[in-house]
């Protein structure tokens, strides 16, 4: 029981440098290229896209929640916020790397506001959960907003406190979304990435807490 317990609490805590994993000095190979669009996997933003990522648990439906959005032009899942370099997906499950699971989100603002980002992305899981979502347990499934633009980061900032009044309202917990400018993003295994569109019934564990999100106006209007 105690050692069930230590590495339970592991996986609910965020690694000190010298307890996190060493990683390795290159990339982990990925795919090529987009399963469902073909673009190759590792494309720049296109002049006037931008990209963002989001952490909702299990990365696997949270990206073909994306992909599947009009707008996003393309989309990739990996590790991110913690401080192993070039994780391996076994090594982020130990909870050691102090990485979440992420999909970076590459769209157009013309025709994908930030502000929609933002609502499927509070809509479509309980931000509430902490260092878990669902039966997923640990500091890999936490919720997380990495931006890359002030104006994300402000819209981002301003959607949280906006969903936080709506979801007190409905008697539920305080959010504990993760958001900061974007750290360093690492590319999932190849098997990983648009996992649901390979494996059409595969796991997929997002659920939301049920309540609406309005995104403030000004959030709406910093998206683009």
């Amino acid at each position: 029981m105690f050692f069930l317990g230590d590495v339970l609490n592991k996986k609910l805590k965020l690694p000190s440098p010298s307890e996190a994993l060493p990683g390795r000095a290159n990339a982990i190979p990925t795919a090529a290229s987009h399963y469902v669009s073909g673009i190759a996997q590792k494309s720049e933003a296109p002049d006037g896209f931008e990209t963002v990522y989001f952490g909702m648990g299990c990365f696997w439906g949270a990206e073909r929640l994306f992909w599947q959005t009009p707008g996003v032009w393309l989309t990739a899942v990996g590790y991110a916020g913690g401080i192993t370099p070039n994780p391996t997906y076994q090594e982020t499950c130990t909870g050691l790397t102090g990485h979440a699971e992420v999909v970076k989100v590459i769209y157009d603002p013309k025709q994908v506001s930030l502000g929609e980002l933002l609502r499927i992305f509070w809509e479509s899981h309980d931000p509430t959960q902490g260092m878990r979502q669902g039966n997923d347990v640990g500091t890999t499934y936490r919720s997380t907003i990495y931006t890359t633009t002030d104006a994300q980061l402000q819209a981002a900032e301003a959607s949280k406190a906006e969903y936080e009044r709506a979801l007190k309202a409905k008697g539920l917990g305080r959010v504990t979304t993760e958001i900061m400018a974007a750290p360093v993003f690492y590319y999932a295994e190849e098997d990983h990435q648009q996992y649901l569109a390979k494996n059409p019934y595969g796991y997929c564990g997002l659920k939301g807490t049920g309540v609406a999100c309005q995104v403030p106006a000004g959030a709406a209007a910093a998206a683009g």
